[in-house]
């Protein structure tokens, strides 16, 4: 099968060295003169712009867009309007937002084209490893690129599926990374206290590496802090700074729209927010106010 792939980054190069892989073809298209030379020399057949890049394809083309989210998504879909012809297929594997998913694939149909939105997860390991799709699009649609979602998966029945109609793909995947953040919370608070029981001089990465096997917190994110443990055990050189892309925020506020309570994920955004203050004014207010009812001792700050 063909496919355009427009955002050559990182993942998008990976996931088009992938279907290369499994025999397909795929041309590709980026901003970043480099990063098509890059994927030019895994196999892609490079295009210089968008009109090189659908010129190279049969139709029905199917294009897979590797972009950010947001405004870069729908100027990218309002220049491959100007260019597609009807039955082309438009498919977001980036981390929109579901919403925008929703208005998107109605303004497409109107054009008499297709949407497919992907979730997309597997991040820099899907290369070797393949990818977690949660596809939402028409029926007959998915159906015609079933061959690139099980190349793209970790194996033809598994990892992957149709979840339901355009904006259910999306919405899935943003579930997904609430609830990633919530697991990242809870092993970074685990492991944090075991770092500070200090008599005990627990060995991080031996502990990660216990738990790996037939532990019931196993899991591929164990395996990843394993791996960091074991680079850098005291991670020295990373700032406690922790960002977030969207989805989390995205997740909690889904759950109060529907009243449904989602304490953990809701805390575990929280914390990543909290991590970015520096100075925190709350907490310096914190401790005033137990200095003023209280009369409690107040720790002041080192001046230089």
């Amino acid at each position: 099968m063909e496919l355009g792939m427009i955002g050559l980054g990182r993942m998008g190069a990976n996931m088009a060295e992938r279907l290369i892989q499994g025999g397909h073809r795929v041309v590709g298209y980026d901003r970043s003169t480099e990063a098509i030379a890059r994927t030019v020399a895994t196999g892609v057949a490079g295009a210089d712009s968008l009109a090189a890049l659908i010129e190279q394809l049969p139709p029905p083309r199917a294009i897979w867009l590797m972009v950010p989210a947001g405004a870069p998504v729908d100027q990218t879909i309002e220049s491959l309007l100007a260019q597609l012809r009807p039955d082309d297929v438009i498919i977001d594997g980036g981390n929109s937002n579901y919403k925008d998913t929703l208005r998107r694939a109605a303004l497409v149909s109107a054009k008499g084209l297709h949407y497919v939105d992907v979730g997309t997860s597997g991040g820099v390991w899907g290369l070797k490893e393949g990818y977690s799709l949660m596809v939402g699009g028409e029926d007959s649609i998915i159906g015609r690129l079933r061959p690139i979602f099980e190349t793209l998966a970790p194996a033809p029945d598994r990892g992957w599926g149709h979840v339901g109609p355009s904006g259910a793909g999306h919405f899935v995947k943003m579930v997904h990374n609430g609830i990633e953040y919530g697991l990242m919370q809870a092993y970074a608070e685990g492991f944090s206290i075991m770092e500070h029981k200090s008599e005990f001089s627990l060995d991080l990465e031996q502990v990660a590496q216990i738990w790996r096997y037939s532990s019931v917190v196993r899991s591929w994110l164990l395996d990843l802090i394993a791996n960091a443990l074991g680079e850098n055990p005291d991670l020295s050189g990373i700032a406690p700074y922790v960002a977030d892309s969207g989805e989390g925020r995205w997740t909690a506020f889904e759950a109060i729209d529907l009243d449904v309570p989602a304490p953990v994920i809701t805390l575990a955004l929280l914390e990543r927010l909290r991590s970015r203050d520096p100075e925190s004014f709350g907490d310096k207010l914190l401790a005033a106010m137990r200095q003023q009812f209280g009369g409690h001792a107040v720790k002041h700050e080192d001046k230089p």
